[in-house]
């Protein structure tokens, strides 16, 4: 049923049966066994309050009424019955709707409504309770020393974390709704002073103009309308469930987008560097930082080109000097190596899988079939050479370093790619792979921001921030890439 005829911008009626017949009719007053209907008789009129059971806090819904309740002890007959249930919703959060359509979303977010007789106004109040978890630290994104907090599925807790960290007058919120069915709740985050006033619009523009059904998939679905990635498989936005992370990028300018259900958090704008680095570096002092960074960084290039580079000296021994002339198979096997090497690629993206679908008790007996079981067996029936399962862990272990899942996948891709351009052209088919694979990445723009800088455009400084990791102190300048309103993050010595 399209949105204009479900719920219309009609003022809510004074007559509150019409207001019942309504919900029952349109609504599922009734039917949906979690709507439900509160009627009460104050001061000789009626009063209805709508709800949904398992998104309310039944006890603080239970206070209220004993409030209500209470009018009729201690207040005489009165014409202004509004004001005086408007003043006894001890409450902080309080707020008068005129529409049917603002009531109703209202109620099925999770709110109640309170309606007057003789009134066409309802009185909102936000007892949402939402069902979730405690914030805990993130599987994906731990460290060794930090918070051990992070985010969770509930956005007002998500958007709690993040201002307890950064309490500036000027940090704001604006919330959104997105779906013509699902009303799902999606705000946008920024500090006033700081963040690019067109990065603002423009997302606040895109966000509004999502027209679809509902936004099951949360944060995705609504990266996806933002960005419009296509089939490009490298992220145009950056993921975190750390809220010290999103405070990080806060400060430094960025725009995060929080989408109600889902506990990751979504910054914007971001380029290939923001999604090579990681909170453990910043908990150490800055030297181990750079070295954990620079080991990341050598496991993200292995991931991609260490084994298009074998292969590529497997096919060509003569490419190798003579220091380095074992490198290669040295046992002769009838299944060419470019098929070993899919096969065994292919059965690491079968156990990364089946980890992500086993029960934690079982995903320890599944690694030691694959490792003990599986390879082993594999190598002495003559399937595999020894070298092709050395060289696929090694990548696979850079896989498995890039702090970025959706980088590690992407990466994944190319190497396949490069893999098979190195079969069919050998050395030119590399170096033209390896060409064509920076001018598209450097062609990239996530909201109009180049995807390689600083390298490309080449900005010195800022490079030489991504490869040595500062100080805390020394880093005075904010990135210029999300062109910050003020560009200093600490004031000017005198």
């Amino acid at each position: 049923m399209p949105k204009g005829d479900l719920n219309t911008k009609k003022p809510i009626p004074h007559n509150l049966k019409e207001m019942e017949q309504y919900m029952k009719e349109r609504v599922g007053l009734g039917t949906s066994f979690d709507l439900g209907l509160r009627k009460l008789k104050i001061l000789k009129k009626d009063v209805h309050i709508y709800y949904v059971n398992g998104l309310c806090d039944t006890q603080y819904i239970i206070k209220l009424f004993q409030e209500l309740i209470e009018i009729n002890d201690n207040e005489r007959l009165s014409s202004k019955l509004y004001e005086i249930v408007e003043n006894r919703l001890i409450h902080q959060s309080v707020q008068p709707v005129k529409t049917i359509d603002e009531m109703v979303d209202q109620v099925l977010s999770g709110l109640i409504a309170v309606l007057v007789e003789g009134e066409e106004k309802a009185l909102i109040v936000d007892v949402r309770s939402y069902p979730g978890r405690q914030p805990q630290e993130p599987d994906t994104e731990k460290v060794v020393r930090g918070s051990r907090d992070g985010y969770v599925e509930n956005i007002i807790v998500n958007t709690a974390l993040t201002r307890r960290r950064i309490r500036d007058e000027r940090l704001r919120f604006e919330m959104f709704k997105a779906g013509e069915r699902s009303k799902m709740d999606i705000s946008i985050a920024y500090i006033e002073d700081v963040a690019n006033p067109d990065l603002i619009n423009t997302i606040r523009k895109e966000i509004t103009n999502i027209k679809i059904d509902g936004l099951s998939m949360a944060d995705k679905a609504v990266e996806e309308f933002i960005v419009k990635q296509g089939y490009n498989p490298y992220p145009m936005v950056r993921y975190t469930e750390r809220a010290d992370v999103g405070a990080t990028h806060l400060l430094e300018g960025h725009v995060l987008i929080f989408v109600d259900t889902s506990p990751s958090v979504i910054i914007t704008p971001t380029t290939y560097f923001h999604h090579v680095q990681h909170a453990e570096e910043y908990r150490q002092s800055a030297a181990v930082g750079t070295f954990v960074r620079w080991v990341r960084f050598l496991g993200i290039l292995s991931s991609i080109f260490l084994i298009p580079l074998w292969y590529l000296c497997v096919q060509q021994p003569s490419l190798l000097p003579d220091r380095i002339a074992f490198i290669g198979p040295n046992e002769q096997t009838h299944i060419p190596i470019l098929i070993q090497i899919l096969i065994a690629d292919l059965g690491l993206e079968f156990l990364r899988i089946a980890a992500i679908h086993t029960p934690t008790p079982l995903s320890t007996a599944m690694g030691l079939i694959a490792a003990v079981m599986i390879g082993q067996i594999a190598i002495d029936v003559g399937l595999f050479v020894p070298e092709v399962i050395l060289y696929i862990s090694v990548a696979a272990i850079g896989t498995f370093s890039t702090p970025s899942y959706e980088l590690s996948v992407a990466n994944k891709l190319v190497r396949l790619s490069l893999l098979f351009i190195v079969a069919i052209f050998g050395v030119p088919g590399l170096v033209m792979g390896s060409t064509i694979y920076v001018i598209l990445l450097a062609r990239l723009k996530s909201l109009n921001t180049p995807y390689l800088w600083p390298l490309i455009p080449f900005s010195p400084m800022a490079f030489l921030q991504i490869l040595i990791r500062r100080s805390v102190p020394g880093s005075v300048v904010r990135p210029s890439i999300v062109q910050p309103r003020n560009k200093f993050k600490q004031p000017l010595k005198e």
